[in-house]
């Protein structure tokens, strides 16, 4: 899974992403601190029957940054940008954790460009004290303090998969561009309510999938979710906590086959 670098319209915005495969376009997004590599199991595998495009968000692994200020739209813009670069029409869309909402706020904001979306592990509307404690996080992240024992402590549990899976985690972490990590992450502790309110204009197949134990994306957030969406569906996996598609990858990838089954407006029955 080679990483190939892709040169958008301005000339310092150079993205880096995985495109393997033959079919129909698939699209994943990782998580922040994360990068493409953090989609390993379900690129080898869903490869075999679609084009998989996994990028690099700005600033992480190997692509450009956005502007310090830059918000959860700012980011749905970048994809856009990323797919017209590309020359894709209408692609399957799947994002985890910041991914998450960036790929929910495509699908809100370009409908006709959006085949499918999935979310893993994705925040909606959190409470007031989850609210101020992931933005307290986003404050000392961009005043250069980082914890990463604190998240990973809680991401992962002591099976030989989990310890496995937080040590390549623990590793993107360690890489990823100081700057780019906070631009991303104040977006992320921001941007959990910006499309909330407009899944509802969602008319493609949606799917949330989370972990019983991951506390701050919960089964419960992903419920009210898939109930805002037409045709939205919800699964919990049991026994795992944020990094599912890593953690639980063969039940994960599973899910996503049979999403990417599952009929579009154009084949729903009248």
């Amino acid at each position: 899974m080679m990483s190939t670098t892709l040169q958008l319209s301005e000339p310092t915005r150079s993205v880096a992403l995985r495109d393997c495969g033959q079919g129909p376009a698939l699209v994943l997004l990782h998580g922040v601190g994360m990068q493409s590599a953090a989609w390993g199991p379900q690129i080898e595998d869903l490869s075999r029957t679609h084009r998989v495009i996994a990028p690099d968000l700005p600033g992480h692994g190997g692509s450009a940054p956005l502007p310090a200020d830059s918000e959860l739209p700012d980011f749905v813009a970048w994809l856009r940008d990323v797919l017209r670069a590309l020359d894709l029409g209408p692609v399957s869309l799947a994002g985890h954790s910041m991914g998450a909402l960036i790929a929910a706020g495509f699908a809100v904001s370009h409908p006709a460009l959006t085949t499918r979306v999935a979310l893993l592990n994705g925040v909606f509307c959190r409470d007031p004290a989850a609210r101020a404690a992931v933005q307290s996080r986003a404050a000392e992240i961009a005043a250069g303090r980082c914890d990463l024992d604190t998240p990973l402590a809680r991401w992962f549990g002591d099976s030989p998969t989990d310890i496995d899976a937080r040590d390549r985690v623990a590793g993107w972490l360690k890489s990823v561009d100081p700057a780019g990590y906070a631009t991303a992450y104040a977006a992320f502790a921001r941007g959990d309510a910006t499309y909330a309110g407009r899944l509802a204009e969602i008319a493609c197949p949606f799917l949330a999938i989370t972990g019983d134990g991951d506390p701050n994306s919960t089964p419960e957030m992903s419920q009210a979710m898939a109930l805002r969406v037409r045709r939205g569906r919800a699964v919990t996996i049991t026994g795992h906590r944020h990094m599912v598609n890593l953690t639980a990858p063969d039940l994960v990838t599973a899910e996503l086959r049979n999403w990417l089954a599952t009929p579009t407006p154009e084949e729903y029955p009248s």
